[in-house]
């Protein structure tokens, strides 16, 4: 976990049919990493200690990337059901840790950097330092409460990843989790404080062989 309390989560267990494989397995050169080693890379950087990662499709392959950079590996069974099972399953893993917030990262998407979730990252202290909350930014903003966080990037106004979970939205997102939605009707419901991340990415993911 990184200071304060905050695991990682990558969901990692899609086909990738679009792509012609599991985009976790995914080189962006010949000789690089493949994304899920970059993404749990990444997050390390930034100062996140424990990086939960969910596996599903080439389950195996996946976890043998993850682990050799340092993942903490879950398998979502259900992987195939959307991306709310791999969420669903990466919460319930977390509620077995001491973690009071989790930084959620997908794996496809390549241009998202340290300085994304470290700016992410920050935002969570500045609200701690902040002198009460402010309404205007969001629910996701109560002064020194990580538990009640609720943060998302954004690229030129429009939500993207990562996204900060505090460990009190955890059982409402893993209901509200199914099919592809993720934790889409969540954020419909409860407004996330939005950190502007577009100077430093576009935050898109690659569906397709020529996204890359």
């Amino acid at each position: 976990m990184a200071d304060g309390g905050v695991a990682g989560l990558v969901l990692a267990a899609g086909a990738g049919r679009r792509m012609g494989g599991p985009k976790a397995l995914l080189r962006l050169s010949p000789s690089g990493p493949s994304l899920v080693e970059t993404a749990i890379a990444r997050l390390h950087d930034a100062g996140v200690v424990d990086v939960h990662v969910v596996v599903g499709s080439s389950a195996e392959q996946v976890t043998a990337r993850a682990q050799r950079v340092g993942g903490i590996v879950v398998e979502a069974t259900d992987w195939d059901d959307g991306m709310g099972a791999s969420l669903r399953r990466g919460l319930e893993a977390l509620a077995d840790t001491g973690a009071e917030a989790a930084l959620l990262m997908l794996v496809d998407l390549p241009d998202v950097g340290v300085e994304v979730h470290a700016r992410v990252l920050a935002s969570i202290v500045s609200q701690g330092e902040s002198e009460g909350p402010d309404e205007s930014e969001g629910e996701g903003r109560r002064e020194g409460d990580l538990a009640a966080a609720l943060v998302r990037a954004a690229y030129e106004g429009r939500p993207g990843h990562p996204v900060i979970l505090g460990r009190e939205h955890w059982q409402a997102v893993h209901d509200s989790a199914v099919g592809d939605h993720g934790a889409r009707d969540y954020f419909l419901a409860h407004r996330p404080l939005l950190v502007e991340c577009g100077d430093l990415a576009t935050g898109r993911d690659i569906d397709r062989p020529t996204d890359v």
